[in-house]
């Protein structure tokens, strides 16, 4: 075969025998190399067209806050810049292939192909371009072709003037033939900010000043976007039509007001700018200035007849948005003009709303000198006060006291103090208590069923949150530890904080409460305490009435089996609760799973604080189960000493409360209280 092969010989032969075997192969290769000089199948060259990757403007200066918002804008200012789009001839290349693979089918022409084309990458990260017919059918995948640079491209970028004139003199280049993106060569001239270049374009070819890229961007609002200023007034000193928006309505004054240039701004309105047009999202010029706090553009848009009572599609105004992004510059321009302090967004949330949730306090302090409205809610029913009580913003708070309304405060359904003990901002739980809000509010019925165990009170937020600090303020300024249906003495012991339970027991909290969801023959308190005997002990010695846990109805009688299941999720975590008809006795708490293996010790504890009284038969059944628990069962067999049946009549007689009100000595009230250390030095000591 020919040592020179053409290209298209070359894939004429593969597209023909890619079909044949490996001997049909050799065959036809024995056949020709009878007719053709022989060559070495490695040497074989096969040629290429040649592409340059184009490169990628930086958007790392483009707005954070705008990108963010719309996501999809600022991917379209990655101009192809060096697509082909004129008559010029693709520079050929040739590629040496060390393996004998034939060449690959060359891709269609996209400017002829009638199909769709997707690109994507592979996990290794090589991109990919995928060909298929308008009927779905694939035509080819294959690598992303690199594009070689045009040269009239090439000659913008480098601002070779006498080139780009030269090129744009030859018949042959036709400027209003878009390159795959649509972009032209007015676009590179603007994103490159070649004046010269752009001067030359306009003036062979006029008609393409207002022409846009395939995403809708005219030369101008890429002029704006890449900052470029002498590009934009070449543009608009050519007739170029400044109000020419892109695919998501953004204006160049729109970009220029995002961009933050105030010099573009003014040039663009000298040119017969429109100032209220909204984008896609309903932004308008006003809209990003505020944002971006330039006093100097606000002014401008404003004289130029912008208007400040426009919102977009959140029904956020330019003072809303200046106060949630901290601008007080920019609040102070829009006020000046006439702006209404208390608009409200579709939130139902103010400028001053949001100040106070985002923490800005120079505006919080700013929009109350300008009297704003302190009580209008959100759509949450919220005050700005509530907002920062929740950030835990103290001086804000301390700001927003003054202006709030209590009456509304409490139409809201919460207290400041609720949230403020939610999120564990004790500073701001002493400035409402210091405040004179009330520390026993209670959440309303609709905000209380927002949770499982229907809390209603700051000090069951605290509690809950294990804040000893909060709950001691709480409880020192008055707070009832007993208003909550599930009292705050039951999460205290079963989240085993003794310092919480004793600050409760100490101001009062009753340790007889029941647990509505699960009744009980005993304090159901005990049944988060069992497994902590320091606090049980602790809770028998403040009151907890110990003989109920002995009663039981089945006596010395077998007791029926126990079925037990799990209690609700927020009341106790690990333990069991025996599920009987009626209440459950301490007999039955005491066998559940987990708590059985402590039974000995607690029935101890527990005749402490008894005179005679009988072991039912499933108690005695745990004491022997355990041979080291026989003393336990021999301390309650009667008589009691008298000592014990003493001490238990003097305390249902006085009460724990008055027993160091006593006239009796040191030892008698240690002994009186279980602090005793032996029964003969209390007595000698007497």
């Amino acid at each position: 075969m020919s040592a020179n092969i053409s290209r298209s010989e070359a894939l004429e032969d593969y597209s023909l025998y890619s079909n044949l075997n490996d001997e049909e192969l050799l065959q036809l290769a024995i056949e020709r190399s009878l007719t053709d000089t022989p060559y070495n199948t490695c040497d074989r060259m096969t040629s290429k067209t040649a592409y340059k990757t184009p490169p990628q403007p930086n958007s790392s200066s483009l707005n954070p806050e705008a990108r963010a918002r719309n996501p999809s804008r600022h991917s379209s200012q990655n101009p192809h810049a060096n697509y082909s789009s004129h008559n010029a001839t693709s520079a050929q290349a040739t590629a040496n292939y060390s393996s004998p693979n034939p060449p690959r089918e060359e891709l269609p022409d996209l400017k002829t192909f009638d199909g769709t084309v997707s690109h994507f990458m592979t996990g290794s990260g090589k991109r990919m371009v995928e060909y298929r017919r308008t009927d779905g059918s694939l035509v080819v995948i294959a690598p992303e072709p690199e594009l070689e640079e045009e040269p009239l491209f090439k000659a913008i970028r480098l601002g070779d003037a006498s080139l780009v004139k030269a090129l744009t003199m030859d018949l042959g280049t036709n400027l209003m033939l878009p390159s795959k993106p649509g972009w032209l060569a007015i676009h590179q001239a603007a994103w490159c900010g070649q004046d010269t270049c752009l001067r030359i374009l306009l003036s062979a070819q006029p008609g393409m000043i207002n022409k846009r890229t395939e995403r809708g961007e005219s030369a101008l609002l890429v002029a704006v976007s890449r900052d470029q200023l002498e590009s934009v007034q070449v543009l608009l000193e050519n007739g170029v039509d400044p109000n020419i928006p892109n695919y998501e309505k953004e204006t160049p004054l729109y970009r220029a007001c995002e961009r933050n240039i105030p010099a573009m701004v003014a040039a663009l309105l000298n040119h017969g700018a429109v100032v209220n047009s909204p984008c896609i999202w309903g932004c308008t010029a006003l809209h990003e200035a505020s944002g971006q706090n330039n006093v100097e553009i606000c002014e401008m848009l404003l004289k130029a007849g912008a208007k400040h009572n426009l919102t977009n599609m959140y029904g956020i105004s330019p003072l809303f948005n200046a106060a949630q992004s901290g601008q007080l510059a920019a609040l102070r321009v829009l006020l000046k003009h006439g702006a209404d302090i208390n608009s409200q967004a579709a939130d139902g949330a103010t400028a001053l709303y949001e100040a106070a949730k985002n923490g800005h306090e120079e505006i919080v302090e700013f929009l109350l000198s300008q009297n704003a409205n302190a009580n209008i809610p959100g759509k949450t029913g919220l005050l700005p006060l509530h907002v920062a009580a929740q950030r835990g913003s103290d001086i804000i708070v301390s700001m927003l006291i003054s202006a709030t309304s209590k009456t509304r405060v409490r139409r809201t359904g919460i207290s400041p103090l609720h949230l403020a003990a939610e999120r564990n901002h004790d500073d701001v739980v002493e400035l409402a208590i210091e405040a004179g809000f009330n520390v026993n509010s209670q959440l309303s019925e609709e905000r209380s069923r927002l949770y499982q165990d229907r809390r209603s009170t700051a000090l069951y937020f605290s509690v809950i949150n294990n804040n000893i600090h909060a709950v001691h303020m709480l409880l020192e300024a008055g707070a009832n530890p007993n208003v909550d249906l599930f009292r705050p003495l039951l999460v205290a012991a079963r989240q085993g904080c003794i310092q919480i339970v004793t600050l409760l027991v100490e101001h009062g909290a009753d340790i007889n409460a029941s647990l509505p969801t699960h009744p009980t023959t005993f304090p159901a308190v005990y049944m988060f305490s069992m497994k902590n005997l320091p606090m049980f002990k602790f809770l028998l010695d403040h009151g907890g009435p110990a003989l109920s846990c002995f009663n039981c109805i089945y006596g010395i009688r077998p007791h029926p089996s126990i079925k037990t299941t799990r209690t609700v999720r927020d009341l106790s975590e690990t333990d069991s609760v025996p599920q009987q008809r009626g209440s459950v006795q301490f007999c039955e708490m005491i066998s559940a799973a987990g708590i059985h293996r402590w039974a000995g010790p607690i029935i101890d504890v527990l005749l402490d604080y008894v005179g005679h009284v009988t072991l039912c038969s499933r108690m005695i059944y745990h004491l022997d189960s355990y041979s080291d628990w026989s003393n336990i069962k021999e301390k309650a067999t009667p008589p009691r000493p008298l000592l014990q049946l003493c001490r238990v009549q003097i305390l249902q007689l006085v009460g724990q409360r008055c027993l160091k009100k006593l006239p009796l000595p040191g030892g008698l009230i240690r002994f009186l209280q279980h602090q005793e250390g032996s029964v003969e030095d209390c007595l000698q000591e007497t």
